[in-house]
């Protein structure tokens, strides 16, 4: 199927050429490797042309692609979720707030999560699974944050990375801190 508002040879051209730009080869390089001539692949990439089934399965071959890329590219995916929405999870020992903005989906291996802390007992986090890594970035107010018996003072705009699979903490020492937390499976 062709992206709304285009025929099918201009979506078949423009895939082909964000596939082989996107490998890093020149029009020379795919023809010689599909067995094409330049000539033609060039015509193909300015929406010109007839291709057959031969030759589109030859340039999916020469690019490593399915050939469902040429006929049905993938389209951008654009998530945006509000400040106030998503699944929240509350400490029951800290007035902490964790809300999943993004899951790790199949073959990657992160999660995102949106903070809302308060100052009082710090969330105390057991180690999780061996080589998971936690990124926070500070997004407003104070808190220590790092491996229990270390934690390190972040203020707004700063940055920490920590193992994740011995013991940490989070406690903020503001109210309103917030952050962002990326917890990373390796």
């Amino acid at each position: 199927m062709a992206p709304e508002g285009k025929a099918p040879l201009d979506a078949i051209a423009s895939a082909l050429r964000q596939e082989r730009e996107r490998a890093g080869l020149s029009l020379t390089e795919v023809a010689r490797r599909a067995g094409v001539a330049k000539s033609t692949l060039s015509q193909l990439e300015a929406g010109t042309g007839n291709p057959s089934v031969e030759t589109l399965w030859a340039l999916c071959t020469a690019l490593d692609i399915q050939i469902s890329r040429l006929l049905d590219p993938p389209r951008p995916r654009v998530q945006v979720i509000r400040a106030d929405e998503g699944p929240a999870l509350h400490s029951d020992r800290a007035d902490y707030q964790a809300t999943l903005v993004a899951s790790c989906p199949p073959n990657a291996r992160r999660d995102v999560y949106r903070i809302a802390a308060e100052p009082g007992p710090a969330r105390e986090s057991q180690p999780h699974p061996p080589g998971v890594i936690e990124h926070v970035v500070l997004s407003a107010g104070r808190a220590l944050i790092g491996v229990t018996h270390d934690p390190v003072e972040l203020g707004p705009g700063d940055y920490i990375a920590y193992p994740g699979d011995v013991a940490h903490v989070f406690q903020a020492l503001e109210p309103g801190t917030r952050a962002v937390m990326i917890s990373e499976h390796t």
